[in-house]
């Protein structure tokens, strides 16, 4: 073992693990009374003849990913970071509540009303349903709890101010009653239920308001109640003006607007109430890729109604009366556990907008340079030919990857450029290069993946685009999202043709490459170079499967892989041979290799995980998993990156990919997972992805045997240390 990986372990071992300290975040066991409901029922395993399928071995996907979003929630509450920044974190975990709702939770809907295999947890699609309820409950209430409590006062003595009703001024009411007037009331179509008027359908995550009336209107009709849908053409949050009396940042919400004015959409009758409320919507989409004949022409159809897809999350303002709650499920046709009770905004994430139109600089993170890799932008393949580039995102600069891109557009030498694109962005200068490229005689390949969840629309606008322009535009594999990361460029050179490659963890995107920790690797290397234009033939033509070099890929070789690579470390442990595996990943789900690991663990394997998601294996068994250790790291960047290592009986392997240990990526997606070859390039890997993140004793979480996470901190006389600070220091540009 090498020093550093020695002063990682012993800083492990010093690194104390205390409670938060907000009992807001706080978490339970995963295994409480709501999640009796198993089937089969087994006897607890015990340490000879372990049944390492048995259901208590695994935590619940579900209520793992909620956990998740309490530690965001925990990052909102830390009273260390800068104000907006504190705002941006809970209004993320607003988002990743919706998406939780929009896909997993109504995965299990589905799964209930359908059927299907219990998950590795034994745990029932009813029974998870209850326990989501519950637990999300708790999660809205902390939620809104922090924002009325804490944040939103902390903002209004900071000089921004959201502002209520009641306290509004009489000349801001003036203005605001004006802007109703002129702006708000001739969009809005205010509907009364009744036989001629029913339901309307109400589009996913829109602002709603239902008034209940009292009186006859000029029909005769008697009152009852009425939807008001609120455009999405108007903004949901507004700034008051200073010659109104606002301060420099004084904003409102529209909720409240519709709100105060409502009985103006409806005059002669007396408004009894009004309750702000949304609908949360399944937002899969579900093509049958093998019976259609134009995947993007699908797609579209699909598309077209997503926004009204069946509901799954009713939310309403905690003041609304039970008989119009009833109604409300009534007409969504949803039960009593997806019913979650505001006490505020419904659409409280819509709050994000403040942190751009604050202009406070003082109350963000600093802003920071991302360093510029050692390659000539304008003559990248000869700084490539003498050796491989390793680039960290966002501390180093997506930059150098746009500028090998452009590079070959303009190069008379270089013949084709093939690139996968996941999610690019709009706007993107990729792909401006790319269209440059084409139109510069290159031949160029894209494979879009058009079944990029939620940016489906984006990646058929770009696919028609880059075809317009002369790209071959291949649309993936059908039955498999292409989510490999991989770039290459065929250039004509004095020896004869030479490829260069880019391998990455993160998207072609310049937006999450700021935002996002990945790992990217430019290389010449001729296997590796081999490898991904077998790769690209396989995606784009026909053909069996391949045998790679270097490279792994999904979903024939890497889930193999994966299991042989944790295999030797159990078989090196079981001959008395030091054996140790470290990784680091979106998420872990996948059971034969949470088998393998607890495996490796009985074995004597040492094994420390770093999972910043959802995370089903259960750490600290006795008997089964009590060598394996898991934390998460939530802090001011993403955690993204895809990295594996093995100890390799003293020749240590390390790997990057785009694939997270899910059964997913390993069998039902194309990924690519890839070594780091060069020695210096491998150090660099392992030190600030696997070491640095195992000494940080400020933004992570450990996870213990019952599926709780508690924060890390610092022994009362060590040093805190920060992963993603340290990285800023040592590779920005600051």
């Amino acid at each position: 073992m090498s020093s550093k990986q020695t002063r990682a372990k012993s800083a492990v071992r010093r690194t104390r693990r205390k409670p938060s300290g907000h009992d807001a975040t706080s978490t339970t066991a995963v295994v409480d009374s709501v999640l009796v409901e198993r089937a089969p029922a087994r006897q607890a395993p015990k340490q000879e003849g372990v049944d390492l399928k048995h259901p208590s071995l695994y935590l619940n996907r579900e209520l793992s990913q909620l956990e998740f979003n309490r530690r965001v929630l925990a990052q909102a509450m830390d009273a260390s970071l800068p104000l907006l920044e504190r705002l941006r974190y809970l209004c993320i975990s607003c988002t990743n509540l919706d998406e939780f709702f929009e896909i997993r939770a109504a995965t299990v809907r589905t799964a209930m009303e359908f059927g299907g295999p219990l998950p590795p947890d034994g745990v029932t699609p009813s029974a998870a349903l209850d326990a989501i309820h519950t637990r999300a409950s708790t999660l809205v209430e902390a939620q809104y709890r922090f924002w009325n409590e804490t944040l939103r006062p902390e903002l209004s003595a900071a000089g921004i101010r959201i502002l209520p009703r009641e306290a509004w001024s009489a000349k801001m009411r003036r203005w605001l009653h004006a802007m109703f007037t002129d702006e708000i009331l001739p969009v809005l179509s205010p509907l009364g239920l009744d036989p001629a008027h029913p339901f309307p359908r109400i589009l996913n995550k829109s602002l709603n308001v239902v008034v209940v009336l009292e009186g006859r209107d000029a029909f005769g009709r008697s009152g009852g109640m009425a939807i008001v849908r609120a455009p999405r053409s108007l903004p949901r949050i507004m700034r008051i003006p200073r010659e109104v009396g606002g301060g420099a940042h004084d904003f409102v919400l529209l909720s409240a607007i519709l709100s105060t004015f409502v009985d103006e959409m409806f005059p002669g009758m007396r408004v009894k109430g009004a309750y702000q409320f949304r609908v949360t919507r399944n937002s899969e989409l579900f093509v049958d890729e093998e019976e259609v004949e134009n995947l993007a022409h699908a797609l579209k159809d699909e598309l077209a109604g997503r926004g009204f897809r069946r509901a799954v999350r009713l939310e309403i303002a905690e003041n609304c009366p039970a008989p119009i709650v009833r109604t409300l499920l009534q007409n969504f046709d949803l039960p009593e556990n997806a019913v979650y009770r505001i006490n505020g905004p419904v659409n409280l994430n819509r709050v994000i907008a403040v942190y751009d139109m604050a202009d406070r600089p003082e109350l963000k993170f600093p802003g920071f340079t991302p360093r510029v890799a050692r390659v000539s932008a304008d003559a990248p393949f000869e700084a490539l030919r003498k050796r491989d580039v390793l680039l960290h995102h966002p501390f180093e600069s997506f930059q150098t990857v746009i500028d090998v891109v452009k590079a070959a557009a303009y190069d008379p030498d270089v013949l084709a450029i093939k690139q996968t694109l996941y999610r690019a962005g709009s706007d993107s200068p990729l792909v401006e290069h790319l269209i440059a490229a084409a139109r510069h005689g290159k031949d160029v390949t894209v494979v879009v993946e058009l079944r990029a969840r939620f940016d489906e629309e984006a990646n058929i606008r770009l696919a028609d685009r880059l075809q317009e322009a002369g790209v071959q535009v291949v649309y993936g594999v059908v039955g498999y999202k292409t989510h490999a990361k991989m770039m290459l460029i065929v250039r004509r050179e004095r020896q004869g043709l030479r490829r260069y490659v880019h391998l990455g963890t993160g998207n072609y995107h310049p937006g999450t490459a700021r935002a996002y920790t990945d790992i990217g690797l430019l290389t010449s290397d001729t296997d590796i170079a081999t490898d991904v234009h077998l790769l690209f033939q396989q995606m784009s033509g026909l053909s069996q499967e391949i045998r790679l070099k270097h490279l792994m890929m999904s979903p024939f070789t890497l889930h193999k892989s994966l299991l042989k690579l944790i295999e030797n470390e159990t078989a090196a442990a079981r001959a008395g041979e030091p054996a140790a595996i470290r990784a680091k990943m979106n998420a872990l789900n996948e059971p034969t290799v949470i088998r393998a690991l607890y495996e490796a663990s009985r074995a004597g394997v040492q094994i420390d995980l770093i999972v910043r998601g959802a995370c089903c294996l259960r750490p600290g068994v006795p008997g089964v998993s009590e060598n394996i250790r898991v934390r998460s790291v939530v802090g001011r960047f993403l955690e993204h990156s895809r990295v594996y290592w093995f100890q390799n009986r003293g020749e240590p392997r390390v790997f990057c990919s785009s694939a997270d240990w899910m059964e997913r990526n390993l069998l039902r997606r194309v990924e690519a997972c890839f070594p780091i070859l060069d020695p210096d390039l491998r150090d660099r890997v392992v030190e600030e992805e696997i070491n640095l993140y195992l000494q940080d004793n400020t933004q992570s979480w450990q996870l213990d045997s019952g599926g709780n996470y508690t924060r890390v901190e610092p022994e009362e006389d060590g040093m805190p240390v920060s992963a993603q600070n340290t990285l800023l220091a040592r590779l920005s540009a600051q």
